[in-house]
């Protein structure tokens, strides 16, 4: 497929074609996702992100009022964007995971199983390079996202990555109240599971597949066993009985380092890759999002430390622009970091001739 840049002025933000798809898809290729479900609404999601090499990964301040495009010749998905967000990018192509200022909280992670709509669909497309933000930029909750899915408004397309492979991704989102959901195109169709039990999501198989794979690993108990593997149904198995054993507190500061703990567990040691493996590759960093006090925490694996922005004290209002914190190539930083975003021009995409 022939793609072209296109510089876009002002907030008209043009998100799709087969490099942004290409870092979607590399971003997401190995990862793991768990919702921690602590008392008195304390909600933190936290995943893993797998890849072969680094992602020149920035964190992005999106504010309200945004006019996006899904620019896709023949049939363009447009809206203006509701809600300011904070995003990590990859490749300064595309969003890869995030929070929006009303707690709802986007990943998305690698499924080979993935297929969509068939070429003969004449609805707007949305590209996967832009599912995550999509959601992030129009609602509040999993319930409001969900219903938009089931209205059928789009079609979603996706590209080949470099090298060849498939562009194939499924996304969650969670929000305050702890309700999820698992959004996957299988065999052109789209399958959503719906609801609080779906904490944990990692790659193949298929989500209903990866479910009745669980249902061994509960039966036998995680205090006799666990998998120990980095295969995605084991990373699922370790998951999901960890981010319910560990300690349930509302605690804003032991909930997110206990939903840290689970997502490191599940993680790849840096220097792992499996080439013939797509779904198997090194963590290069991990988020938690800390949805009842809104903190979005990131982590690089080959820093120090953890740094965290906190999103009550961001300025999301329309026209107060697009914001960045340049986290490529800065070994070091660290710590509070909500003071630090600059101003910046938003993302330049590309977009298939």
């Amino acid at each position: 497929m022939a793609m072209k840049w296109i510089k876009v002025p002002g907030y008209r933000c043009v998100l799709t074609g087969a490099l942004a798809v290409a870092a979607m898809t590399a971003a997401a290729e190995a990862c793991t996702r768990a919702v921690y479900l602590g008392p008195n609404d304390q909600i933190v999601t936290g995943r893993s992100m797998d890849w072969h090499e680094d992602l020149h990964s920035n964190l992005w301040l999106f504010p309200r009022g945004m006019r996006r495009s899904s620019g896709v010749p023949g049939g363009e998905l447009e809206w203006t964007s509701r809600y300011g967000s904070v995003i990590t990018s990859a490749y300064e192509i595309a969003t890869t995971d995030g929070m929006n200022e009303a707690g709802l909280v986007a990943n998305l992670l690698y499924l080979t199983e993935s297929e969509y709509s068939p070429d003969s669909d004449s609805r707007p497309a949305l590209v996967t390079s832009i599912w995550a933000q999509y959601m992030l930029d129009n609602f509040a909750t999993v319930e409001e996202a969900v219903a938009d899915a089931r209205r059928g408004r789009y079609r979603m397309v996706t590209v080949e990555a470099p090298g060849g492979k498939p562009g194939t991704v499924h996304l969650s989102l969670s929000d305050p109240s702890g309700d999820s959901a698992i959004f996957e195109y299988i065999g052109g169709e789209l399958v959503i599971h719906h609801g609080r039990e779906f904490q944990v999501m990692t790659n193949s198989p298929a989500y209903e597949q990866q479910i009745a794979l669980n249902e061994y690993w509960k039966q036998i108990g995680g205090t006799v066993m666990l998998p120990g593997t980095n295969r995605a149904a084991d990373r699922f198995a370790r998951a999901s009985f960890y981010i319910n054993a560990c300690e349930q507190t509302d605690n804003p500061r032991e909930a997110v380092a206990a939903t840290l703990s689970v997502i490191r567990n599940a993680s790849v040691p840096r220097g792992i890759t499996t080439p013939d493996q797509p779904n198997i590759s090194s963590t290069i960093w991990r988020t938690a999002s800390d949805q009842k006090n809104l903190v979005y925490y990131f982590e690089d694996t080959a820093k120090p430390g953890v740094l965290w922005v906190r999103l009550k004290e961001l300025d999301f209002a329309e026209g107060a622009g697009a914001r960045k914190i340049t986290l490529h190539k800065a070994p070091d930083i660290g710590g509070d970091q909500t003071d630090a975003f600059k101003p910046a021009e938003p993302f330049t995409f590309i977009v298939p001739e």
